[in-house]
């Protein structure tokens, strides 16, 4: 078992969210507790399938080059994810604003549900490499969704005293580099 590369997959998948909530945090949008677990089924849905995208794969190569492969596409992953910084501009802060379609201050489930589908574009990827590699679906899905919802609560909870941290600065590129690291892990350790 890789218990290591799912804790890592699931925490590096959802620092975007703690980014997120933070964002969210400081702006006094609340996500109430069922909000947060719609975001994260919607995020353990994805992966699911991209981790059986994955898995599939390895009928039609041999493990070893499907593990290189996945490892790879984590690599690739990570510098995309470094490059695109997707979160840090002040665009994307409006378009934060824009899910809260009433604004009320409130995610609804509703708002959670296109946010999830917004945010498991990180696992969709990332799952599809993970099922290359032959690791756990299950336990890839509930890593991811265990992370969803620790991260959104604690960036919601601790929002300004967050956002002003490292980890509230760089969780973006925190994250890329963490991918990179487990594909580089992944290569090596079969």
């Amino acid at each position: 078992m890789h218990w290591i590369t799912i804790i890592l997959i699931g925490f590096a998948a959802n620092l975007d969210n703690l980014g997120i909530g933070l964002a969210y945090g400081v702006k006094k949008t609340k996500i109430p507790f069922t909000s947060n677990i719609t975001i994260a089924f919607v995020s353990m849905f994805v992966t699911y399938l991209s981790v059986m995208i994955g898995s599939a794969m390895i009928d039609y190569i041999t493990p070893h080059k499907a593990n290189i492969v996945g490892s790879l596409l984590l690599c690739v992953i990570g510098v995309y994810t470094i490059s695109s910084n997707k979160f840090s501009n002040p665009k994307s802060a409006k378009n934060l604003e824009e899910i809260d379609k009433d604004r009320n201050n409130i995610i609804s489930i509703r708002e959670a549900t296109v946010l999830g589908l917004i945010l498991s574009v990180n696992c969709l990827a990332g799952g599809i490499a993970i099922g290359a590699n032959g690791i756990s679906a299950i336990w890839t899905v509930i890593s991811i969704g265990f992370f969803s919802i620790l991260t959104f609560a604690i960036g919601g909870h601790f929002g300004l005293l967050l956002s002003k941290t490292f980890i509230g600065k760089y969780s973006t590129a925190i994250s890329g580099l963490m991918l990179i690291f487990i594909g580089i892990f992944e290569m090596f350790i079969k």
